[in-house]
């Protein structure tokens, strides 16, 4: 079996983000960029489960500029046997991301298609369920817990919601996309880094996968959310209900 994981590259996770002067987005000249938490979660799934011997071949995709292949790299030293990158402008949304998805499941004929659920710079949560759709395969979000049945040729995914755990029960081909509790993902040790430099990473364009590059999104204004007061002690009962309706009036 074939296992196809998405990464993307994003802001470091401990960088304190800045706005561009422009309003347009946010800053990443000079900035720590890193794999999306959530996708090394995503891949280090797909390594288990290839330990686990269901799975024969692990790919990395990553769809972004050039400097995706450094994001690649990780993931190849992680343990992942092969890339695609999909070289593409640094900005898209969900939609055109989920498009050359279902371009590359279609020309690498993948049985598992695992994703994060989200990733940290725009927490969009939509291009698993959205490549799920393109593909016609049936998906199971937010997993906490997948277990692989490789005789009957199903997925049983525990995913969190609200009121607890969901289990499902996914025919495969599926898509699954992970949330924290998945699993810790492993580092990168240096003889894997190594050998990673020797690892093969396929460079293609949506040209070639034909997929159009277009968006019905826009972005019009970024800002910062406004700056909280800092809070004051009350001396009593009275005072905090005086402030709630007088001041706050949320009362």
């Amino acid at each position: 079996m074939k296992i196809m994981v998405a990464i993307k590259r994003v802001v470091d996770y401990a960088v304190k983000i800045r706005i561009k002067s422009d309003k347009t987005g946010v800053e990443t000249s000079n900035v720590k960029m890193s794999m999306n938490p959530f996708c090394e979660i995503a891949l280090e799934e797909a390594l288990k489960i290839k330990e686990s011997k269901l799975a024969s071949e692990v790919i990395a995709v990553s769809i972004g500029p050039a400097q995706c292949v450094d994001t690649l790299r990780t993931g190849l030293a992680m343990g992942a046997d092969r890339a695609i990158h999909v070289d593409a402008p640094a900005t898209l949304f969900p939609l055109s991301i989920a498009k050359i998805l279902k371009a590359l499941v279609d020309v690498e004929k993948p049985e598992l298609l695992i994703l994060g659920k989200q990733a940290i710079d725009d927490d969009c949560n939509q291009t698993g369920q959205m490549v799920a759709g393109l593909l016609n395969w049936p998906q199971g979000t937010f997993a906490s817990k997948v277990v692989l049945d490789k005789e009957k040729n199903v997925a049983t995914v525990d995913r969190e919601v609200d009121g607890g755990l969901e289990t499902l029960c996914l025919d495969l081909p599926a898509v699954i996309t992970t949330d924290l509790r998945l699993n810790q993902p492993r580092y990168a040790t240096l003889p894997n880094i190594m050998k990673a430099k020797s690892k093969p990473i396929k460079k293609m364009t949506p040209e070639e996968l034909k997929v159009e590059m277009r968006s019905d999104m826009e972005i019009l204004h970024v800002k910062e959310p406004q700056k909280r007061k800092a809070g004051v002690i009350l001396s009593s009962v009275d005072e905090l209900i005086d402030k709630l309706k007088n001041e706050a009036h949320v009362i």
